[in-house]
Formats: structure tokens, sequence, C-alpha cells
């Protein structure tokens, strides 16, 4: 039933590999776009408030997989942005890629982030602002590193969620694993229950292990109130 694993045809180990950077990139991308957007959600300036409140409703409620393909058809066919060095077709897809998973998943990470800002106490705003504290110095000296300690556990859960959101990018050729699954179930039509089984378990053993670790440095880290 696993022949195909022994005959050394697909290179399950590479896509697989290709799944973990692809996660790696998209996830400190998102770290960063989400704190950018929670600190326009919660900015005195209203034009910043209503462009972080309008992106985060847009973009969370698109399909991922017309936001992969808009960023493919649209800023690389249509209008020939690469988003870097090299001409090769796998090394811009991964970038367009990366570059839809990010403006996906930030608006979660914007949203789990503007939660544990809500479990900070208004006081401690308050006292530093009366210190004269500006509101950038207030929101990343007092209340980000706070906000960040509470929702290890939901970030943990949006990470696992990108995980499994890179199997979308088999949409633009990019090829990581739900790609190889894709050509292994064409090749492999007697063997479908194996296949499907083979990749499960992939994502299993990426997922799995970081949602333990994540929930045990929350735990580990947790704010005591």
């Amino acid at each position: 039933m696993f022949d195909f694993l022994e005959s050394g045809q697909y290179d399950l180990l590479g896509a697989f590999w290709v799944t973990v950077q692809l996660t790696l990139y998209s996830a400190i991308g998102s770290l960063v776009w989400g704190t950018v957007l929670v600190g326009m959600r919660v900015s005195p300036v209203p034009l910043m408030r209503a462009f972080g409140t309008a992106y985060v409703n847009v973009v969370r409620n698109t399909p991922l997989t017309v936001l992969i393909i808009g960023c493919s058809l649209g800023l690389n066919q249509t209008l020939g942005f690469a988003l870097g060095a090299g001409e090769d077709f796998d090394d811009i897809g991964f970038r367009l890629a990366v570059l839809g998973l990010v403006a996906y998943t930030g608006t979660f990470v914007c949203e789990a982030l503007r939660s544990g800002i809500n479990t900070v106490p208004v006081g401690q705003a308050e006292a530093a602002r009366a210190l004269g504290l500006s509101f950038t110095q207030v929101l990343t000296l007092i209340v980000l590193p706070q906000a960040f300690r509470a929702v290890i556990a939901p970030l943990a859960n949006v990470l696992i969620a990108l995980t499994k959101n890179t199997t979308v990018a088999a949409a633009i050729g990019v090829a990581e694993a739900a790609l190889l699954m894709k050509e292994m179930i064409e090749n492999e039509a007697d063997a479908l229950f194996a296949v499907f089984g083979v990749i499960a378990l992939g994502f299993v053993l990426l997922t799995l292990p970081t949602g333990l670790l994540l929930g045990w440095v929350a735990k580990r880290v947790a704010v005591k109130r």
C-alpha cells in the first residue's frame, strides 16, 4: 500500500519543508502586520481606526483562495510585481503566497491582540499618560507586552490554522504538501487512503507539537491578576 513512498518518486520531505517555510515566513509577517493593525484599531486617530477596522472586516471575511489567486493574477500577471529578485515561477509563487497569507492571517493576529489589550487594566494606560508618555510609548512599553502574554494560546491557534492554510498555496503552483498530494492522487489511484493518511500525518506532526509547546509557554508566562 505504501510502495509509492519506497520508490522515491515523490519528494515528500521536500514538500513539507516548503510548507514549513511558508508557515515560518507567513507567521513572522503576520505577527508584524497584525501588531501594526491593532495599533491602528486602538489609535486615537479616527482615520487610522477606520482603516484598521475596514481592513480587518473586509479581509477576514474574504476567502483565502481569492486573496492568493488575486496576488498571483493581479500583482504578478497584471501589474508585473515579482516581490524581489528571481524570475523562477516557483520563487515568485512562493513570495506571492506568503504575501497573501500575511494579509489574511494578520487580521486574526490583530483581533487576538485586541482581545489581549482589553485584559490590560485601563488604569495602567491612564497612569502612563499622566506621566507624559505618548500613545506609541504607552502601547509599546505598557500595553502590548502584557497583551502578548495574555494571548499566546489564541496566537497558537492562529499559527496552527496558518499551517493548514498553506495548502491553499497549491492553487498558484507552489510545490508544497497539498500540490504533491494532488500529484500522488493522480498517479496512485489505488492507494488513495494511504496518500491521505501520509499527508494528514505530516500535518499532525507539524501542528500538534506547536500547540503543545505554545500551550505550555502560555501557562508559564500568563499574567497573574
